[in-house]
């Protein structure tokens, strides 16, 4: 089990817990509460920076969801709560409880733990949620459902809480009954507002979020068409449009699908990928011209929509300066004419692996470098920050190994050999007889012992030989040829240069 985990905020010249995992809270760690003090009461206790933007944002995005599944009118409410107006939308859901319900088990599936209130009123709501737990109030019943709750529960500020509390007020129900007018003149009239939208005296306009439109553009016919130079000329129109308006949101399209609807009413899609976010018409109208093939018009097509399923930000470019200096080459629009023709899926790369084990020295990756981010500032504690050497390359130069690997090697048959430290002079794979004329080796490899205890005394000695056709593999031979226990001195083909 690990440490408790704590992030921690920077309060003036204080640092504070921000928020702290139930663990930590068990063991009496609170927000607000002194870093330092913290440290004190719990040794070994994991501290993390927090960070308050992006927790905003992950909030936003949540209520951006909260709107397009459950209800048309989401607020976000502080830094850790959602305002949902559920009027008119609990019955889709099977009622107020059962909507509930399934909110929390979704958010639970995500990995969150939520709290939710139902009641007539915002405020009633974020008492509740805050002060008692999930629960849903009677209709008309906010009223005594706060009367037990501390002042705090209306949102009131800390001053004026102070001051009740010295007063000898500390309930929502004391301070209901108290008259008006004093209550202004003494606590002014945000304290009275507060409580009266909690009781439902007054409303309380929330400030919904509101999600974005997919971008889309659309034609349609008075003629159904039916010719593939028509379909390339509407898709002509359009695009343009298309680029338009997502100059006008500054994004470009990674995902987009051209829908043809037919008059028979079965629509004819083409869905093309990007490798990066595009808005060039050129580009977007070439790659959808390579696949009007696929549409099958039928009787005709009354109208043809362009959808943006997936786009992201896309900014400012950078330029060379200099006319002496060549820019770096842009392969983006080869990967997406090759992706159009052979999916998306089977176009990738390798990048190594920090591994002495050669089928684990390699792993596939994307096309296209992902975008640049900060470097994260190491910790304090880190070791890793007294290695001042520079990165060693993970392949090394002088001992070259075939570009693909296969997916098992494969074992060798009828091999002629020396030992221990010599290079087959004959071997069979696959059927097929091969006489080696050149060869060098052996690389030695052993096995990963940090990572298995059955790799400890595994040995591997790697060969490249040439038989008399020209063609070139890399063999190796399981064991180092003197002692037993490092391999069984059977000889197998891992890969074939090109």
């Amino acid at each position: 089990m690990g440490a408790p985990l704590v992030t921690s905020l920077r309060n003036g010249s204080r640092i504070e817990i921000a928020a702290a995992c139930p663990a930590a809270q068990a063991l009496g760690l609170k927000p607000g509460m002194a870093v330092t003090q913290a440290r004190a009461q719990v040794p070994g206790l994991d501290i993390r920076p927090a960070d308050p933007a992006g927790d905003l944002a992950s909030l936003k995005r949540l209520a951006i969801l909260a709107a397009r599944r459950w209800s048309p009118v989401v607020a976000v409410c502080g830094e850790d709560g959602l305002f949902l107006d559920l009027s008119g939308t609990a019955h889709l859901f099977g009622g107020e409880a059962a909507m509930a319900r399934r909110i929390v088990r979704l958010l639970a599936r995500a990995g969150f733990t939520a709290r939710i209130a139902i009641a007539d009123t915002p405020g009633a709501a974020w008492a509740l949620a805050r002060f008692r737990g999930s629960c849903i109030c009677p209709p008309g019943e906010q009223a005594r459902a706060l009367a037990e709750l501390p002042t705090p529960a209306l949102r009131i500020d800390e001053a004026a809480a102070e001051l009740l509390k010295r007063l000898g007020i500390d309930r929502v129900g004391q301070l209901s009954a108290l008259p008006r007018a004093p209550l202004v003149r003494r606590f002014g009239s945000a304290t009275v507002l507060r409580l009266d939208q909690a009781l439902g005296r007054m409303p309380e306009p929330l400030d919904p979020v509101i999600p974005p439109e997919s971008i889309a553009v659309q034609q349609r016919f008075a003629e159904p068409i039916a010719t593939a130079e028509a379909i390339e000329h509407w898709l002509g129109t359009l695009v343009p449009r298309l680029a338009a308006a997502l100059e006008a949101e500054g994004l470009g399209v990674q995902a987009l699908e051209c829908v043809a609807d037919r008059i028979d009413g079965v629509p004819q899609r083409i869905r093309i990928g990007l490798a990066r976010p595009n808005r060039d018409p050129a580009h977007l109208l070439r790659l959808l011209k390579r696949r009007i093939e696929d549409v099958a018009p039928g009787y005709g097509i009354d109208a043809i929509t362009l959808h943006v399923r997936r786009a992201g930000l896309l900014g400012p470019e950078p330029v060379v300066e200099r006319l002496d200096e060549e820019a770096a080459p842009d392969i983006a629009t080869l990967v997406d004419t090759l992706a159009t023709r052979i999916g998306q899926r089977r176009m990738w790369r390798m990048r190594p692996v920090e591994s002495d084990v050669p089928e684990r020295s390699q792993a596939r990756m994307a096309v296209l470098d992902p975008p640049a981010r900060g470097i994260l500032r190491p910790r304090v504690d880190d070791v890793r920050q007294l290695d001042r050497l520079p990165d060693l390359h993970p392949w090394h130069p002088g001992w070259p190994k075939p570009a693909r690997l296969l997916a098992r090697p494969e074992r060798l048959d009828h091999v002629m050999a020396e030992l221990p430290d010599h290079a087959p002079r004959r071997f069979t794979w696959r059927g097929t007889a091969h006489r080696v004329i050149h060869a060098d080796g052996p690389e030695r490899i052993q096995g990963e012992w940090w990572k298995r205890g059955a790799e400890r005394m595994s040995v591997r000695d790697y060969f490249r030989v040439e038989d008399e056709a020209g063609r070139r593999y890399w063999l190796f031979r399981s064991g180092d040829g003197e002692r037993a226990v490092t391999g069984d001195l059977s000889w197998y083909l891992h890969g074939v240069f090109g």
